[in-house]
């Protein structure tokens, strides 16, 4: 009986389609180094050529304006392999999506400027108040194209299954529209139960639509999940579709999670739809996730962060106020700025406000992130504000969910704690929540992780507080959450000087190629 189950789980494995999609992309790298070797083995003219190829892409290399460690990682790659560094940097290195995927999200964000202009009332009013969270607002209304906004309040959920009892409560009360975008769904009874609310909701005539990411769902959902929800009357969208083929273009995806009911309600945070982020499902002890729920003004720009990428592959709606809902928090303390973040525009938006807080605070930085692989620049603006005198703190899994991370990000320990950062992991299990709260005056809360792919290829979304209750509640979660973590203390984890060398030399590999992957 367990030699059948074991048979049945192996079959099911070997014809999913992730295992097809890994061996096709195998086979193609094997064709493409075979080819490859066999054409420069054989001509001492074409070794030639690829080599001075390889030393202008270098060149081009150093002259562009990019993240110091991404560069340095290729240059080396392309030295220690200058036949084929080369090739693979302007397949793979360029971090180009593909044109029609530009021109498509041009398309449907044309009347951004329209519906996403800054009202100058709240954001004078913020700097009376607090010049210097004014600083850090008026760089993403300007550079990050999202205003920043008053009659807003802001609920803060510590947990995923404390944010999943109110996304509940709220799409039971839906009566215009729900629209959904996430990176990851997979069945279970968190998904199952909001989708069977989607589908009751969508008979009633309620507009439900739907954006996942293809490759966030790829061993989770299958290839044509979305027929299934098509038929339940659920519009769906399946975000730069996954082909196995070796290319950049599949780098770009969509990390966002948002939620967004008749205009009045969003949620936004690390919580995707599947059960380890509410804690149905165990698999690396207690999952800690963070997310907040939005009302008011704030919440159209979170409809209209949707709505564009929505209509840039589905153009049904020429005019997205009739989505606006006139419902605002009037007497809500503080200022509320939910942003987006793309690789496409050439502002990196999430790692700018990042070194922004850092840069300003005085009293403190509180840190929550699942993963570590950061730029030098991030590197010296955690140890420059520790060494000013600054509490900074940082928690990061205490069990991780992917061993190779885990390790990665543990290389960045050593610098940072004799610099005076304090590292925590947190014992109880995985963390994947992303928030940074400083001096009890602003706080940000979204899907950012503090790793290349978040900071500088994939789509994400987040919500800057200045002065909101909810930031006061996140640092109280984080005092919390320090108080049931290990401290990490420098030098742990090497017993011997021999164990301390090899450590450092493998800690500083994996940091050298970790802006490649």
């Amino acid at each position: 009986m367990v030699e059948r189950v074991r048979l049945h789980k192996f079959l099911k494995f070997i014809s999913s389609r992730f295992f097809i999609t890994a061996v096709l992309i195998l086979v193609q790298v094997a064709w493409m180094v075979m080819m490859f070797s066999n054409i420069v083995g054989n001509s001492e003219l074409f070794s030639t050529l690829f080599k001075l190829f390889s030393i202008a892409v270098v060149l081009y290399i150093i002259s562009k304006v990019d993240v110091p460690g991404y560069k340095i990682g290729w240059i080396i790659l392309i030295m220690v392999v200058p036949l084929l560094g080369g090739p693979l940097y302007i397949l793979l290195g360029e971090n180009r999506p593909a044109k029609y995927l530009r021109k498509r999200l041009e398309t449907g964000s044309e009347n951004h400027e329209l519906y996403m202009a800054q009202d100058p009332e709240p954001l004078d009013e913020l700097r009376e108040r607090a010049p210097r969270q004014a600083c850090t607002a008026s760089y993403i209304s300007e550079y990050g194209r999202f205003p920043v906004w008053e009659n807003s309040s802001v609920k803060y959920h510590s947990l995923g299954e404390y944010q999943y009892a109110d996304m509940l409560e709220e799409l039971k009360k839906a009566e215009k529209f729900i629209f959904l975008e996430y990176f990851i769904l997979e069945e279970g009874e968190m998904w199952n139960t909001i989708f069977d609310i989607l589908a009751e909701k969508a008979a009633q005539g309620v507009d439900v639509r739907l954006i996942y990411d293809d490759v966030g769902c790829l061993v989770h959902i299958p290839a044509n999940y979305s027929r299934k929800l098509e038929k339940r009357g659920v519009r769906c969208l399946v975000f730069n579709p996954f082909i196995p083929i070796v290319s950049g273009v599949m780098n770009n995806r969509d990390h966002r999670k948002i939620m967004v009911i008749d205009g009045r309600t969003a949620f936004t945070g690390g919580i995707n739809l599947s059960d380890e982020y509410i804690n149905r499902r165990v698999r690396f002890g207690k999952w800690k996730d963070t997310g907040v729920m939005v009302r008011g003004d704030a919440v159209w720009s979170f409809t209209n962060m949707f709505l564009e990428l929505w209509n840039a592959f589905n153009p049904d709606d020429p005019d997205f106020t009739a989505f606006r809902c006139p419902d605002t928090q009037k007497g809500a303390h503080g200022f509320v700025q939910p942003f987006s973040d793309s690789p496409l525009d050439g502002e990196t938006v999430s790692s700018n406000v990042y070194l922004d807080i850092l840069a300003q605070s005085k009293d403190y930085v509180y840190i929550f992130t699942p993963y570590l692989a950061i730029s030098d620049e991030m590197s010296l603006a955690l140890m420059s504000a520790a060494k000013r005198g600054v509490d900074v703190r940082m928690v990061l899994p205490g069990i991780p969910d992917k061993k190779l991370a885990y390790q990665l990000s543990r290389s960045y320990f050593e610098p940072l704690l004799k610099a005076g950062v304090r590292i925590y992991e947190y014992t109880p299990g995985f963390i994947h929540a992303k928030s940074y709260v400083s001096d009890d005056d602003i706080a940000v809360v979204g899907t950012i992780n503090m790793d290349y792919r978040s900071l500088y290829l994939h789509f994400e979304c987040g919500v800057a507080m200045y002065g909101c209750p909810a930031v006061a509640d996140l640092r109280r979660d984080a005092e919390e959450t320090f108080a049931v973590s290990h401290e990490v203390h420098a030098g742990e984890g090497h017993k011997t000087k021999t164990g301390a060398l090899v450590g450092t030399f493998c800690d500083s590999v994996l940091r050298l190629f970790a802006p490649l992957f």
